[in-house]
């Protein structure tokens, strides 16, 4: 069985784009955290469409929602962990790090400021709102994980096999660091 990758780290830190490379290189599945939740949301009567939902008011009010009912987030991970440990996938999350047993962990890290530039981009957004957002969501799943499972989102980075400051690297760097690393631990 091929080891499962979980890429995790703060909002807009390139997460998705590492993890889509990892898999097509490893040929292994690709499975975004994120929208799996948004699958949930969508249950709720959310419209979760879009790759910049949770930058929406809607995203942010459904992010509200999970901190009053964290049995969303506990779902979520239980199914994501199972998915897991089937091996042979790359999922991003921001939780499963810490609750899996085996498998490759990356981090990657970025500066708030290069996070707001990316969303700013990515997203077609001010750079006031972008940073507005960034700091927000990253505020609010912190105080979610803290209280849900005890971790410090974000600080406690010894669980992780790779860490990978993003600031001054392009995607295509980070992939190639990312590669190399995996290729020594399947």
């Amino acid at each position: 069985m091929t080891k499962s990758i979980v890429i995790s780290g703060p909002p807009a830190v390139g997460k998705t784009t590492v993890a889509k490379g990892l898999a097509e290189e490893f040929q292994l599945q690709y499975l975004s955290g994120g929208d799996v939740l948004k699958e949930m949301a969508s249950e709720q009567g959310f419209n979760s469409k879009g790759d910049d939902w949770w930058d929406t008011a809607d995203g942010m009010k459904f992010l509200n929602q999970r901190e009053q009912n964290p049995e969303f987030d506990r779902k979520l991970d239980k199914k994501l962990s199972a998915l897991f440990d089937e091996g042979g996938m790359v999922i991003t999350s921001y939780t499963l790090p810490w609750l899996i047993k085996d498998g490759i962990r990356i981090w990657l890290e970025g500066s708030h400021e290069s996070s707001t530039n990316r969303m700013q981009n990515r997203d077609h957004m001010s750079s006031e709102d972008a940073f507005k957002i960034t700091q927000e969501r990253f505020d609010k799943n912190k105080a979610l994980y803290k209280n849900l499972y005890d971790f410090d989102f974000g600080y406690d980075e010894s669980i992780f096999d790779l860490m990978i400051n993003t600031d001054d690297l392009s995607a295509k760097q980070v992939i190639e660091v990312t590669k190399e690393t995996v290729r020594n631990m399947l």
